[in-house]
């Protein structure tokens, strides 16, 4: 099961992006430890089968482990504000006050040259990951305030920390989500929320593992010191340090979970 961590138990966390990938996987992390969980994506059935995961995993925990065995699966594209109200609010209503916030949806961080880009693919993927992440802190940070605690982690890339292959829209939208998330840091500080982000190296997940040839990912993965792709369950690992009290005296920090990738 991994590192326990007690006081996530009953907690009501939210991820977004949660439909597959990364997201899935750091909710059933969230699950395991007996959160109660909402995954917010795009992709319907997708998100139900993440939910009866979640439900599954639930009653599975025992005694005082149950406590937090709620799960909800809700439609919502992070790029519609109006969208997102009407999540935060269910969840409200149906979950209980939010003590965690996971903002990981975004992608679309393939290379293309700068001299191709077009206008329309910019404005997309800054979107779906800059404006998706500013307006999801929008719709659930008045609850966190309204509670005074909680844990935002944003999600970022190594994309952000360094040139690396993919799009330049990519790497400023997330060089964008970091700035953004040492802001909030500073700004919140005072209101007992944290806020942190997680900037991950290339992670196999579906998606990767769909577009990306076996010699291709050897390649990748010998860019990374460690010697191999990350897995989701890395970066969920992560998440769960940051979402607990166990980084209590942790904010403003990006966290490279990227086999040592931003040291070369």
């Amino acid at each position: 099961m991994g590192v326990q961590y007690p006081d996530l138990m009953g907690k009501v966390v939210v991820v977004t992006g949660g439909s597959r990938g990364i997201g899935a996987e750091t909710a059933r992390s969230f699950a395991r430890q007996g959160a109660s969980v909402a995954v917010l994506g795009r992709d319907e059935a997708a998100l139900d089968a993440v939910a009866e995961e979640l439900r599954a995993v639930g009653s599975g925990l025992t005694g005082a482990d149950a406590a937090g065995a709620g799960a909800l699966g809700l439609v919502a594209d992070c790029t519609d504000a109006a969208a997102l109200a009407r999540a935060a609010a269910r969840i409200e209503a149906e979950l209980g006050p939010v003590d965690v916030l996971a903002a990981f949806a975004g992608g679309d961080g393939y290379p293309v040259p700068t001299v191709q880009e077009t206008e329309e693919h910019w404005r997309s993927v800054l979107d779906a990951n800059l404006t998706a992440t500013f307006l999801t802190l929008q719709a659930f940070l008045p609850g966190l305030l309204k509670r005074g605690s909680g844990s935002v982690i944003t999600m970022a890339s190594t994309a952000g920390r360094l040139p690396s292959g993919s799009s330049a829209a990519y790497a400023a939208a997330k060089a964008g989500v970091l700035m953004y998330s040492r802001h909030l840091a500073l700004e919140l500080a005072g209101e007992g929320v944290r806020v942190n982000a997680i900037a991950p190296g290339a992670v196999r997940t579906e998606r990767t593992a769909a577009v990306m040839p076996p010699e291709v990912q050897a390649s990748v993965a010998a860019a990374h010191p460690l010697g191999r792709l990350g897995e989701p369950a890395d970066i969920a690992a992560a998440t769960l340090f940051l979402a607990s009290a166990a980084s209590s005296w942790i904010t403003g920090q990006t966290l490279d979970v990227s086999g040592g990738r931003v040291i070369v």
